[in-house]
């Protein structure tokens, strides 16, 4: 039986450049679309019938995708069902994994809580950031996830892990280690607050990411992980790498630990780069980097 007809909607040989904030990949062998969460169930079972590589797309950021593409399926979500519940002094936020983080915290703004400042600016959608348990300033998603429901690929039955089972440290968490665990949705629990200091924050954080972050260029944001006790930017930068090129990218001048694409980047020059990043802060500080963006047909 022909793949369309098991997921009506699927389309093939879709461009991934245009999916993610880095603007670089080849094409996707098939794409869906998944409008909600049913949407995405039978989406991942009939990637599963048909034994295709399978990957989830959210918001695009924190990606490095092929110059080949992806030989499989990929899921771009768009389920961004949201609701609000408000509990004595603090709320309870219900959101989908498609759901844009920035929609969250503009929300949260409107409603006086506090407890996702440090998301403003941050691209991407709710799975993603919990997948790779996103963070800035000090606060992460753990601080302020109750729950989140998956779909397990291996049992196919939908589960509610607490937020003790997410497994959250930095940058990590139990989605990353099992890949059959698909992010559906999730509950955030956020404090009432003042209207102006929460303003206060949001423009503050919004300022240093503005004076820090090469924004004018596309990029996935941070390439590597912070070793304990180093500053990912600051080794790279201690190594003379800023403004390092390689065809169309190049390591920004202004933050040492984001590569940048100039125009049709390649992610095969982006690969360069990491390697040489890779190789320069060992031998000249004796510390491994590790990754924390994600590759996709790589």
């Amino acid at each position: 039986m022909e793949i369309e007809n098991e997921l009506p909607g699927i389309k093939k040989n879709v461009l991934l450049q245009n999916y993610t904030t880095f603007r670089i990949g080849g094409k996707a062998k098939y794409f869906f679309l998944a409008k909600n969460k049913k949407d995405l169930i039978r989406a991942i079972l009939v990637a599963k019938k048909f034994k295709l590589p399978l990957f989830v797309l959210g918001g695009g950021s924190n990606l490095l995708v092929a110059d080949e593409g992806f030989k499989g399926l990929i899921i771009k979500m768009q389920n961004a069902k949201f609701k609000m519940q408000n509990e004595n002094s603090k709320c309870k936020i219900f959101c989908e994994a498609g759901t844009p983080l920035s929609l969250i915290v503009s929300k949260a703004v409107k409603k006086n809580l506090m407890g996702l400042e440090w998301a403003a600016g941050i691209p991407g959608a709710v799975g993603g950031a919990i997948y790779g348990n996103a963070g800035a300033f000090g606060r992460t998603m753990k601080d302020t996830v109750k729950s989140v429901e998956v779909f397990d690929t291996k049992t196919e039955k939908v589960k509610i892990l607490k937020d003790k089972d997410c497994k959250f440290s930095y940058r990590d968490s139990i989605f990353k280690k099992n890949k059959n665990l698909i992010i559906l949705s999730a509950i955030f629990q956020l404090k009432k607050g003042k209207k102006s200091e929460i303003k206060k924050k949001i423009k503050e954080n919004l300022h240093h990411r503005k004076e820090r972050q090469p924004l004018n260029f596309p990029s996935a944001g941070s390439v590597f992980k912070n070793p304990l006790g180093f500053s990912a930017g600051e080794l790279i930068d201690k190594c003379g790498l800023k403004g390092k090129r390689v065809g169309n990218v190049k390591i920004s001048e202004k933050h040492a630990n984001f590569i940048v694409n100039l125009g049709k980047g390649k992610a095969e020059d982006v690969i360069k780069l990491i390697k040489l990043i890779k190789r320069e802060v060992k031998k000249k500080f004796s510390v491994t980097l590790e990754e924390e963006i994600q590759y996709v047909g790589l």
